[in-house]
């Protein structure tokens, strides 16, 4: 388990979490080790989660390789699973990532691969033309 990652988003909720437009806050670990983290910007319109603000802003920082995803609530929710969008997002981006949840049994937490929380998912690249 990645105590230093949760701990990072945990951070990062308590500390820059404030009011309604800012409840959660992730982080990501890269290949390379660095942490990238983000907060969600809620807007009546919808608006990015904060595991899709982690994704740009990893873009933005050149860490391409995400291995694993935590996201935190504030107000000391703890760690919260992602949203559907958010999980399709990532198999997108990073089929290989593993995302940090709940084991529905108390505090536990356990890392889960991103296909196994999406079974029987819609593969964006596989049903693309052939660049060809």
């Amino acid at each position: 388990m990645d105590h230093e990652l949760i701990e990072a988003a945990t951070e990062v909720a308590r500390t820059r979490c404030r009011g309604d437009n800012h409840t959660v806050a992730a982080a990501a670990r890269n290949r390379d080790g660095r942490i990238v983290t983000g907060v969600n910007a809620y807007h009546f319109t919808g608006g990015p989660c904060a595991e899709l603000v982690v994704i740009g802003a990893a873009a933005a920082q050149g860490a391409y390789e995400l291995d694993t995803m935590v996201a935190v609530g504030d107000r000391d929710r703890g760690v919260v699973p992602p949203c559907g969008r958010c999980r399709q997002a990532m198999l997108d981006y990073f089929p290989g990532i593993e995302v940090i949840v709940g084991s529905g049994e108390g505090d536990g937490l356990r890392a889960v691969r991103i296909a196994d929380l999406l079974p029987a998912t819609y593969v964006w690249s596989d049903h693309q033309p052939d660049a060809g």
